[in-house]
């Protein structure tokens, strides 16, 4: 199990990247527009730079949703490697098999 502070400030990350979604595409589509004056394009990336660091969906980290494990993340499952296969091995992840050869 991974910290709880660790899950706890991902989680926090989250909220804040849903809350600056909006403002953050706004102003990059008028920043990388090319048909504005330089001016006006200026000032879009320096409001850009003004909205908080973890208000960026890059911060944001994969991690696994029982155990908050940060490596060996499978996105289609939401789960690390370990517990993906615990629960494939009890058959609770439908259309999941062990492969035997």
């Amino acid at each position: 199990m991974a910290k709880l502070s660790s899950v706890n400030k991902n989680e926090r990350r989250k909220k804040l990247v849903k809350k600056y979604a909006n403002r953050i595409a706004k102003l990059k589509a008028v920043a990388d527009d090319e048909s504005l004056d330089d001016g006006e394009r200026w000032l879009a990336r320096l409001k850009l730079a003004e909205v908080p660091r973890n208000g960026n969906p890059t911060r944001v980290r994969n991690r696994c949703t029982t155990t908050g494990r940060p490596r060996g993340y499978y996105r289609k499952f939401g789960l690390n490697r370990i517990e993906l296969r615990d629960l494939g091995n009890k058959g609770l992840i439908p259309g999941l098999t062990k492969s035997s050869w």
